[in-house]
């Protein structure tokens, strides 16, 4: 097969020789087994499906991102071992994608220069183990996180119109080689196959935006009030979580509201712990390795100030932010100790903000006491009952008995026949749809999403009306003055029509310019 003008030898061997490891001399030129044959198209179609698997799952890969630390955590749950799985799934998704799109691009150049698409049998392996990567991948995600489809759900309304527009410019591009391909091939059915199916997906590529629907789709009068913030155990970001550190670095960061877990010792003092054990957040296996393995609520209050709850967060580094604290931050972030919530109280009610908290483990045999010994801090406190946002459904009503000025907040949608309004509800932002955020903005109730870390999520929920959210990065969403993008629906419109009127041309002139 004859190089087609201006596609000289040299660049031809250089497509060749990583594609297919072979080098093109005049007298391979000559060789009838350099023909493209349909074993060689199967390939390349298979190439191009790894390409757009591979392609999917980076789109998943960075959408999960800002749920990871969850996944970081479990995992540490589960072997005691913590290390920072994003940056892994990252590289390994970043490999993959660029050998299949590398691949891609060499194919779709030689299909352009005229030279056969022999891909060497080293490739079709990889190939292979790659798909059953991304295969496995995903099977993970929906057997262990299959939370994050609802996630993706959530993207879609944040990326949809930018992915059509990237989607639209592919499309179009791939016009060339496939002109190329089809005037080429003598088959009469494969070309008319082959076009019929790139008008179709076309077709419907111009048509996507009638089924995609963002609520950052608006005018900039209609915006609704940035949400407030609620801090997510302080700012985990910037100190060790469920300390006074991290709960003064978030009232820095101007939050409304102080989230955190409360636990009760075994002598009745309730102090700020999430997880049931204190192995990840504390240095107790060094001071009591005996009991290291034991619920948090079976050490008394003597035993919980002896540990270090704060040394963990330089040595793991369970987000970069680590890397930047100044050396004073660094000084007081080893000095932190297990707060009690009698502490934290005081430092809430001191900077005039609210404070919500669950309080745990919901199954212990003496969870009422708990609650009893609970609300007992709070009211020796002093705070104001309007700056205690309460999260536990464990006796509710006596809650309301003891402390009626108590804002309850519920981990659940509103039933249809209340008895009682729900003013308050805290749901994870993959459980509420922008039409449901809507409704309940409407009839006054406020609902709190969590955890959002990445300003697109942020955008998007801000979009919707959503009226606080908890988050890590308070110090990142503190800065933002409006959402990432808002677009006018007449503005979308016209980009839309620019959009598929410019790409239709392009094939056009493509297809003519090829022949």
């Amino acid at each position: 097969m004859a190089d087609p003008p201006g596609c000289c030898s040299t660049c031809a061997t250089c497509l060749l020789c990583p594609y297919s490891c072979q080098w093109i001399t005049p007298k391979k030129k000559k060789r009838k087994g350099l023909r493209t044959t349909k074993c060689d198209c199967s390939w390349f179609f298979f190439l191009f499906c790894v390409f757009l698997f591979t392609l999917v799952w980076l789109y998943f890969a960075i959408i999960i991102l800002n749920d990871f630390h969850n996944f970081n955590e479990f995992i540490f749950r589960q072997g005691k071992l913590w290390l920072d799985w994003s940056l892994v799934l990252l590289i390994v998704t970043a490999v993959l994608f660029s050998y299949s799109s590398v691949l891609l691009v060499l194919a779709l150049c030689l299909q352009l220069c005229g030279q056969p698409l022999k891909l060497h049998w080293v490739h079709k392996i990889l190939l292979i183990l790659t798909a059953l990567v991304v295969a496995a991948a995903f099977t993970g995600l929906g057997i262990k996180w299959a939370e994050e489809w609802k996630s993706a759900r959530v993207s879609l309304q944040a990326t949809g119109p930018f992915l059509h527009i990237g989607a639209v410019g592919g499309m179009t591009l791939l016009a060339w080689p496939l002109a190329s391909f089809i005037y080429r091939t003598r088959s009469t059915g494969l070309r008319v196959f082959l076009l019929l199916v790139y008008c179709a997906a076309m077709i419907a590529l111009y048509l996507a935006p009638l089924g995609i629907t963002s609520p950052c789709i608006m005018e900039e009068n209609q915006l609704p009030p940035k949400p407030a913030l609620i801090g997510h155990r302080g700012a985990p970001m910037l100190a060790p979580e469920n300390t006074l550190m991290s709960l003064h670095k978030a009232v820095e960061c101007d939050v409304e509201v102080f989230e955190t877990d409360v636990m009760v010792s075994a002598d009745g003092v309730p102090f700020l712990m999430h997880d049931e054990d204190l192995t990840r957040t504390t240095n107790v296996q060094a001071v009591f390795p005996d009991r290291a393995a034991l619920n948090s609520t079976a050490f008394n209050w003597t035993d919980l100030q002896q540990l270090d709850a704060g040394s963990w967060f330089l040595e793991r580094k369970p987000f970069p932010t680590v890397q930047s604290l100044s050396p004073e931050d660094r000084n007081e972030t080893t000095k932190q100790k297990i707060p009690s919530l009698g502490q934290a109280l005081e430092v809430v009610k001191q900077s005039n903000i609210s404070i919500m908290f669950d309080l745990r483990p919901e199954n212990h045999s003496d969870y009422q006491n708990f609650v009893n010994v609970t609300l007992g801090v709070i009211l020796q406190s002093g705070i104001p009952l309007q700056q205690v946002l309460w999260l536990p459904d464990g006796f509710r009503e006596d809650v309301k008995q003891q402390a009626p000025g108590v804002q309850h907040v519920y981990g659940r949608k509103r039933h249809e026949n209340e008895k009682e309004p729900v003013l308050h509800v805290n749901l994870p932002y993959q459980d509420m749809s922008s039409e449901e955020i809507r409704e309940y903005r409407q009839d006054n109730i406020s609902v709190n999403l969590y955890v959002v870390n990445a300003p697109w999520l942020f955008s998007v929920l801000w979009c919707s009306g959503v009226s606080s959210v908890t988050t890590n990065a308070c110090q990142v969403l503190k800065e933002m003055k409006h959402p990432i993008w808002l677009l006018p629906s007449s503005t979308y419109f016209m980009i839309w029509i620019v959009t598929d009127c410019v790409s239709f041309l392009i094939i056009i002139w493509a297809f003519v310019l090829m022949k």
